[in-house]
């Protein structure tokens, strides 16, 4: 049931408090974008930004998603790069897909036990237009049958859905692939990594080449469809920080901010599904609700 316009009020004023307190914690900006990374999501979060009258140095942006374009990433995090020198990101409850990629844009990843994020799967449209479906899935099937084609063992159903697939997708659905791996050791390398300059145990100093093959590393982890088994899969903070040695930041260990985020986020949920809402951009300054075509 959708709440009356003098509740509405009441209850935004209270998510720009909870907002307060997460920017108090931080003594930074924040943002918050909770659906797809589509075509039109970097125009919303543009307009949220400039739209802030004071621009700290440093930004937050709490991000709940369940994936998109690894193309739409760039051109948001390119926004909040212009805007700001340091951006983390902060994920109450997951960022999957395209949503992992962006968060490797950031300085710094803070997560709770309950936290996941995902293999970097690139998700493309549908052809109807009506859903962002995962690209790897037909590549990896594309490239079984033509194993088996090419070593005389595919039947005749095999050959018939191997020349069925659509050549110029599969095409779109690589350059997906090639684009998802290069944007996360761009990013990597340029900030997750910029502040370390030695190693944990050694104490060597970490050179730009010990960045960009630790970065490879990571990529090729998640990007590895098999390993991880389905494009929904969760990887939680233990596993993120003891298989691929990523560092991550806990936001459940600090009690205050544990509070202030969970409050903001519980509410903001509740608040979105009384008004029948599946996606928002949220700041001190704007309550804005999206309506996509898919979800």
């Amino acid at each position: 049931m959708a709440l009356s316009q003098g509740a509405n009020a009441i209850v935004e004023a209270q998510l720009v408090q909870h907002l307060a307190s997460i920017e108090r914690d931080f003594d930074a900006d924040t943002l918050t974008y909770i659906g797809p990374i589509t075509t039109g999501a970097d125009d919303h979060i543009k307009d949220a930004i400039e739209g802030l009258p004071r621009h700290k140095k440093r930004l937050v942006f709490i991000l709940e998603t369940n994936g998109g374009f690894a193309e739409s990433t760039r051109r948001i995090s390119d926004t909040l790069r212009h805007h700001y020198r340091t951006v983390d990101f902060l994920i109450p409850s997951h960022a999957m897909s395209a949503g992992t990629i962006l968060a490797m844009s950031g300085d710094s990843i803070w997560m709770d036990y309950y936290s996941v994020l995902g293999p970097i799967d690139p998700q493309v449209q549908s052809q109807d237009g009506s859903r962002l479906i995962p690209a790897l899935g037909y590549l990896i099937k594309y490239e079984e049958l033509l194993a088996r084609a090419n070593a005389g063992q595919a039947g005749g159903a095999e050959l018939e859905i191997l020349l069925n697939f659509n050549q110029g997708e599969l095409y779109s659905y690589e350059q997906a692939r090639a684009l998802s791996i290069s944007l996360l050791e761009e990013w990597l390398v340029r900030y997750k990594f910029r502040n370390w300059r030695r190693t944990e145990r050694r104490r060597q100093p970490v050179t730009r080449a010990m960045k960009k093959a630790r970065a490879r590393e990571i990529a090729a982890i998640l990007n590895d469809a098999k390993r991880w088994n389905s494009h929904g899969i969760g990887i939680n903070m233990a596993v993120l920080k003891r298989d691929l040695k990523l560092k991550i930041d806990d936001f459940g260990a600090k009690k205050e901010l544990r509070q202030d985020v969970r409050a903001y986020h519980k509410l903001l949920l509740d608040y979105m599904g009384r008004m029948g809402q599946t996606s928002v951009v949220h700041t001190r300054n704007s309550y804005e609700a999206l309506n996509w075509r898919f979800a």
